[in-house]
């Protein structure tokens, strides 16, 4: 066990699972799969695997290494499509009309194990609008068929990608690697598995429900100390998914605090939050509900406005005072 980051506690899970099953592919984009963790030690899957395993022809063409992709999963094959972080969006055609549908079509005949992982900048100070985005798993969120994985740290990244690499149904793994590489946690060696669908309570507390996943749950797990300073017992839990969404816990919670606050860096209409606040609402009457999301504007690239709309850890205190007043 050391400290690593998302991206090579990510490929140690591809390497364990492609050393196990010889068939396991993955079309990539960008850069080649290496990364290395604080002691030195490298990963390089194509090295490793080779050029036919892990192809290093791919053109810069996502539509095309998704395809592909779905394409050998269609067989039964295990595969893995790695994207940019500026085509978030840029496959859900293919994801919407295909790579959702297809057991339903088939009439179960045809699994999916595909895993696409997708790369997603976050609210990234100084980048253009573009390039400094976040919440589009909320759109796949919506897609029938697909299940959507949200890690916040490297011990869940690693976790919750052997899962989804073992599961029949196609995945949408988003990795905010920006944000979550700083969170610094000690990742094990040997393979393990996160459960799809299994939320994490990060601390309990009597007084108030905190939801977040991804970058909202950095921000959170930020403002913990000076929330306990201000005398707020606030239970923070993390669904990790969204699909399947975990919201037995969150429910459980609220009933014990009455209170929910949900943070999303994705916009604030039609996302995350207003779903996850709906779904207690209807299993908590009475309940006070609160959500503290990024605004519905895009992403400016002036790190002092970006730093003002994203929901930080100052934003989440503050959020969290509100919804303890009477």
């Amino acid at each position: 066990m050391s400290n690593k980051n998302s991206t090579y506690a990510i490929l140690e899970a591809i390497q364990h699972e492609m050393r196990n099953d010889p068939h396991l592919t993955m079309l990539y984009e960008y850069q080649r799969p290496v990364a290395a963790d604080p002691l030195g030690n490298v990963i390089d899957l194509y090295k490793e695997f080779g050029d036919l395993r892990i192809p290093d022809w791919g053109p810069i063409d996502e539509e095309w290494l998704l395809g592909g992709a779905a394409g050998i999963a269609m067989t039964g094959v295990r595969a893995i499509s790695h994207l940019p972080s500026m085509t978030t969006v840029r496959c859900f055609e293919l994801v919407f009309n295909q790579v959702g549908k297809l057991r339903h079509m088939t009439g179960g005949q045809v699994n999916m194990p595909l895993v696409v992982w997708q790369d997603a900048s976050g609210r990234r100070p100084g980048s253009a609008g573009q390039h400094a985005d976040a919440g589009q798993e909320a759109l796949y969120a919506a897609i029938p068929g697909v299940k959507v994985v949200i890690p916040a740290n490297a011990y869940d990244a690693k976790g919750l990608f052997t899962a989804a690499l073992r599961d029949p149904d196609p995945v949408i793994f988003f990795q905010y690697g920006a944000a979550i590489n700083g969170v610094q946690i000690d990742v094990p060696d040997d393979p393990y598995v996160i459960p799809l669908g299994e939320a994490a309570i990060r601390q309990e507390g009597t007084d108030l429900t905190i939801v977040g996943y991804g970058p909202a749950a950095v921000e959170i797990n930020k403002a913990a100390p000076d929330l306990k300073s201000f005398g707020i017992s606030a239970e923070i839990i993390d669904p990790r998914t969204l699909k399947p969404l975990p919201i037995d816990p969150i429910i459980a919670s609220v009933r014990k605090t009455g209170r929910l606050l949900v943070v999303d860096h994705g916009h604030e209409s039609h996302g995350t939050a207003s779903e996850i606040i709906a779904r207690v609402a209807m299993a908590v009457p009475g309940a006070k509900f609160g959500r503290s999301t990024f605004p519905d504007a895009p992403p400016p690239g002036a790190r002092e406005m970006i730093a003002w709309m994203t929901p930080d850890a100052p934003k989440v205190v503050e959020a969290s005072k509100k919804m303890m007043q009477p």
